[in-house]
This record gives structure tokens, C-alpha cells and sequence, in this order.
């Protein structure tokens, strides 16, 4: 009698978590199909042969630094995620690039068809430097759920001068001095920033590479859109045939906008950027920008958010937007609340992206499912 009477209060527990219909939460905790919560934060997601795979950053509970490595989770709905391990760890060795207890920073992997390898750009700092490296670094693997092998990290298209510039454009920034613009903010300092004075300043060692994403377009070529300029400035990199080099060829977005976490996707025949400002931890208002181009030009719109802390991005920061499969004018836009307090406890915030006028629209929904969604 005593045993059945655990089993009914234990059954009576458990039936309001068994009632609830299938559904993407957004800030609530997010448990993988063991049941632990899903530790993969600044993540993107791959499509590849009907499976969805979500990488991200393994935080700890009291550090934002990479103790463990890159995780990666599998689904096929979207929604129940199995937990596929840590990917890419952290290296054991002193004076590694990504040497336990540096930061990496928003994983993302494309496929690559003429190498047939999947390949893992992120953001990395190394260890005990804070965020002075500023490097991009780049693995490889076989298949999707890894291991992944590091490759390189390092700053980015040293001696190379944007694509789009013109000759009287490089000419003007070879004559910028820092010396005659040490105080920022000023109105001055902003156009020299915009005339590329932080992008002469690191013409030798190569730019600085921070929030970023990964972007594939309809014709195959891949690009790397990152934070530069200390944060100033985007960049949008092409890559190489093998996704894993730069090319050279780059353009500058936004100059001394101060934009970051970039967040890039193509619809009708038009792109869509959506970023954040910079206020560190803090949530900010995400931006909006489009272009019939790729390279440009860029014309600014307001948010694209509407309903519940819509002026804060709904508490959290951009870090991807996800194509679903089989639906051309289907994209989920991920985010992150962030908790630098207690890392690991960062939630996650899906919400499906409409269109109105063919501009993006993202709202706060409590709950929702991509299923019947776009059904």
C-alpha cells in the first residue's frame, strides 16, 4: 500500500510536466533529452541530411572562460535535443591557443561540399589576456558531431584594404595619425574612425575579429561577418573555396557604428543583418540593416522586435538566424539572456521571424512550436 501511494503522489507530480504539449520556451530552462539543461550558449545551428545540429559555448556556473570546450547537441524537431558532447575541448597544454581557461566565443560550422569537411569558426581570446587577442580560430572535422581538429587562430586579412575602397579612399587612410586623434568620442575622432583609423592601426597584424557569425550564400561562397575596429566596425570576410582561409576580399559595415553580434540571413532575394549595440552584459536594443548586395550598401531600419522587453532584445543579445529546412521563408532567430553572474545559467530565447512589407518582424511568444507554426 505504502509503495503505491509513492507511485500515485509521484504520478500526480509528474503529469503537468507530461500535459505540456511539445514547445520552444524562450527564457525558460531548457533540458536536453537526459534531462540536464542545455549548455551551449553564443551557439548556431547546421542542417545536414535531416538533422539539426546546435553548437555553443560550454560555460561553468561562476566563469565565462572555456574550462571544457564547444558542445553540440542534436535534434529533429527542433525542440528535444540530444546531448552529442563536447566537440572541440579545450587544450591541457601551457601556451596553446585555446589552452584551458582561454574564451571561446560563438561557434558556428558550415559544410563544406568540395572537401566534404564540416568546419568550426569562433571567436577566441587567449588565456589570462582578456580580450586583447581578438583572434578568429578555425577547426575541421569529419562529421558533424566531430571531434573536430584545431587548426589556427589569429587576427584577420592583414595588409589588405577593403574590396569596395577606392584609390583616393586608401590614400586618405594612409595619412590618418593616431597621434592627432587621441580623444575619443569626439566628432572628429568618429570620422577618422570611419576613414579607417583603427583599420590602418592594425594593417600589419591583421584586423580584430570578435561577435561573429557564418554566412553561405545561393552561389556556394561563404563568409565570415565579424566585430572589428574594437567593435567599431563590421567586417564581412570572404572565405576561401575550403571555408577555412580568408581570401583578401572584405568590406566594412556600418563604419564606427559600434555594432556586434552579428546576425545574418537572406530572404526573397534580400539580406537581412540584425546586430546589437555595445554595452557589454547589458541588453541593448538590437538593429536591423538591409542590402540587395551582400557588399553593400547598407540602409539602417528600426528593431525588429515588438512585444515583451522588445526594447532590450527581450533581455538577451542575437548569436544566429536559423533557416528551417524545407521552408524557404521560415527563420528562427536565437538569442542569449545573458547571466555573468552565474554563466552556465545563461537561458535561451527561439522566437520564429514573420515578415510584414517583406521586413522581419520577431515577437515574443510565451511558447510556440515550429511544427504548427509554419504549418
Amino acid at each position: 500500500m505504502k509503495r503505491f501511494l509513492i507511485l500515485l503522489v509521484a504520478q500526480c507530480l509528474l503529469l503537468p510536466i507530461l500535459a505540456q504539449k511539445p514547445a520552444i520556451r524562450p527564457g525558460a530552462l531548457w533540458l536536453d533529452r537526459d534531462g540536464n539543461p542545455i549548455n551551449a550558449h553564443g551557439g548556431g545551428v547546421l542542417y545536414h541530411r535531416g538533422t539539426y545540429y546546435w553548437y555553443g559555448e560550454h560555460k561553468s556556473a561562476h566563469s565565462s572562460s572555456a574550462f571544457v570546450g564547444i558542445t553540440c547537441y542534436r535534434s529533429k524537431d527542433l525542440i528535444h535535443w540530444t546531448n552529442c558532447g563536447v566537440v572541440l575541448p579545450v587544450d591541457t597544454q601551457k601556451a596553446s591557443d585555446i589552452e584551458k581557461g582561454c574564451i571561446m566565443e560563438r561557434p558556428k560550422v558550415i559544410y563544406c561540399p568540395a572537401t566534404r569537411k564540416f568546419v568550426l569558426w569562433f571567436h577566441l581570446e587567449l588565456k589570462d589576456r582578456g580580450y586583447a587577442a581578438a583572434r578568429a580560430a578555425v577547426a575541421v572535422a569529419d562529421k558533424p558531431t566531430g571531434p573536430f581538429s584545431y587548426l589556427r587562430s589569429g587576427r584577420v586579412n592583414p595588409y589588405c584594404y577593403p574590396a569596395d575602397w577606392t584609390a583616393a579612399d586608401r590614400q586618405r587612410c594612409d595619412t590618418l595619425s593616431q597621434t592627432r586623434y587621441q580623444q575619443w568620442w569626439t566628432a572628429p575622432w568618429r570620422e577618422a574612425i570611419r576613414q579607417g583609423l583603427f583599420l590602418k592601426r592594425d594593417m600589419a597584424g591583421g584586423q580584430m575579429a570578435r561577435d561573429m557569425t557564418l554566412f553561405v550564400d545561393d552561389d556556394g561562397r561563404a563568409y565570415h561577418i565579424f566585430s572589428s575596429e574594437d567593435n567599431l566596425t563590421l567586417h564581412l570576410a570572404e572565405l576561401s573555396t575550403d571555408f577555412t582561409y580568408h581570401t583578401g576580399r572584405y568590406w566594412r559595415i556600418a563604419p564606427g557604428g559600434q555594432n556586434e553580434a552579428p546576425v545574418l540571413f537572406k530572404h526573397n532575394g534580400r539580406y537581412w543583418l540584425i546586430t546589437s549595440g555595445c554595452t557589454g552584459w547589458a541588453p541593448n536594443e538590437a538593429r536591423m540593416f538591409s542590402a540587395d548586395n551582400l557588399t553593400g550598401p547598407w540602409t539602417q531600419w528600426p528593431t525588429p522586435c515588438r512585444g515583451k522587453e522588445a526594447r532590450t532584445t527581450f533581455g538577451g543579445q542575437g548569436t544566429y538566424a536559423l533557416p528551417v529546412a524545407g521552408r524557404p521563408d521560415a527563420f528562427i532567430f536565437l538569442a542569449d539572456i545573458w547571466c555573468p553572474k552565474h554563466p552556465s545559467d545563461a537561458r535561451y530565447v527561439w522566437l520564429p521571424i514573420t515578415f510584414e512589407g517583406g521586413h522581419p518582424v520577431i515577437e515574443w511568444r510565451d511558447e510556440w512550436s515550429p511544427a504548427s507554426f509554419w504549418k
